[in-house]
């Protein structure tokens, strides 16, 4: 009986032995089996010596595709049938895609829903952050293409006019089409992409779609319990004023002689009414440019100018915590200076915005003095580092089409394939609890 166990045993070394001589190239014939390390040669053991081995042939990672978007094929009434009442082709697709009108106002800042449809009728290459597929059922979310700021914009932008009823009609029906829907009823819509960039988009039936992914701007116009973080994600306006693509100075901080800039309306609602009071504290200041004025092709056409000629750039908030000016002056290489006690920042799970933007509370800017004696204080130097910095990731807040790597519609699908396994729990958890969320 010990006879054949060490036998046994004598047999399991050899195989092992030569199993580790085919799968590593090691030479057996020399007979230095003595030497032999297991510990620092199998991985079971240990992690191998040399830190720096990667797996030839990795497994597939899920997080490292595009993020799989099943695009509702909805009626042109829902979408482009309110830019071009031409439309006569089908099936829409990137070549007969209407283009987005350059119109200077709040269609144009809010324009988000129209880029994240176009993205999707492109061909992607391997740089996309997203593609469209057409099987549901191998899609990891499912894109719904209503067109809802641009809706309010025509439609109910005078909240009382009788035209409002085209917006709230296009919002009952939108939810009847969605609630036939075996993937909306699967997860109750939690794994669908609704775009409401502008504070008052799908304002009637919002809470009814409110567990969905929704395309904001911020959260000033939504309850805790209907958007955050979690599960929704922040997207750049589209900026109004031209991108400065030569902006080459070896100069910059002299170049812009103009210390702080603003721009825009002073009067707001909310958070905003702080333009009107930043309006008294700032007068006085021969280098500080504060403009009360309208978003005109005149006016804007102004702003670029100011904004280039400027080393910091006045953001406050507008009606809600957010306004298009921050994107403007990131596009401008005009250093932000964001005053809001409430705003979420686009993509800030990847940009970290110290580095190209300065940040004042509320009660800081409007204590005489303050905010301009800051600025002042920051070395030509540290500006410098920011205005770099600007110039680097303005190709993050860019919109077009065709998309490129990186640019804001990218950026955007990239935050939503974030929020996918958050989705995936809640609609898990929610399928074996038998008291709701009972923590």
């Amino acid at each position: 009986m010990i006879g054949k166990a060490v036998t046994s045993v004598l047999v399991f070394i050899v195989t092992v032995l030569v199993t580790y001589s085919i799968t590593t190239g090691r030479d057996l014939s020399s007979g230095r089996f003595g030497t032999v390390d297991l510990k620092s040669q199998f991985s079971f053991f240990s992690p191998p010596k040399n830190k720096n081995h990667q797996n030839d042939t990795p497994l597939p990672c899920r997080s490292r595709s595009p993020l799989r978007v099943f695009m509702y094929d909805l009626p042109i009434r829902f979408n482009i049938g309110m830019l071009t009442s031409n439309f006569a082709a089908s099936p829409l697709n990137a070549q007969n895609l209407p283009l987005w009108p350059q119109h200077p106002r709040l269609q144009q800042q809010h324009s988000v829903e129209y880029w994240l449809m176009a993205s999707l009728l492109y061909e992607h290459d391997k740089t996309s952050d997203a593609v469209r597929v057409f099987n549901p059922e191998a899609a990891d979310v499912f894109f719904v293409p209503f067109f809802s700021s641009l809706s309010f914009n025509k439609h109910g932008k005078n909240m009382t006019d009788p035209d409002t009823e085209f917006d709230r009609q296009l919002q009952v029906d939108m939810l009847k089409f969605l609630r036939k829907s075996n993937y909306w009823q699967r997860t109750s819509g939690r794994d669908h992409v609704i775009p409401m960039h502008h504070p008052n988009a799908f304002r009637f039936l919002r809470e009814e779609v409110n567990a969905s992914i929704l395309i904001v701007a911020d959260f000033g116009r939504y309850s805790k319990s209907m958007s955050n973080l979690q599960k929704d994600v922040v997207a750049p306006y589209k900026h109004v004023v031209e991108s400065f693509m030569d902006d080459d100075s070896s100069n910059p901080y002299n170049l812009r002689a103009t210390l702080l800039f603003f721009r825009g309306r002073t009067v707001r609602k909310s958070e905003g009414k702080v333009r009107r009071k930043l309006e008294k504290i700032l007068k006085g200041y021969e280098d500080v440019h504060f403009e009360a004025s309208y978003a005109t092709g005149e006016g804007i056409n102004a702003s670029t100018q100011g904004m280039r000629c400027s080393k910091f750039c006045l953001h406050p908030a507008g009606d809600t915590p957010s306004s298009n000016r921050l994107f403007d002056a990131i596009v401008s290489h005009c250093v932000p200076v964001i005053i809001s006690d409430h705003i979420e920042l686009p993509f800030e799970s990847e940009l970290d915005y110290t580095k190209f933007s300065v940040f004042f509370s509320v009660k800081e800017a409007l204590t005489p003095g303050y905010m301009v004696e800051g600025l002042r204080k920051i070395p030509e130097n540290e500006w410098v580092k920011m205005w770099v910095r600007l110039k680097e990731i303005t190709h993050h807040f860019e919109y077009q089409f065709p998309p490129k790597k990186d640019d804001a519609v990218n950026m955007i699908w990239r935050q939503v394939r974030s929020k996918v396994p958050g989705e995936r729990l809640a609609v898990n958890r929610k399928q074996r609890l038998k008291i709701p969320d009972w923590w």
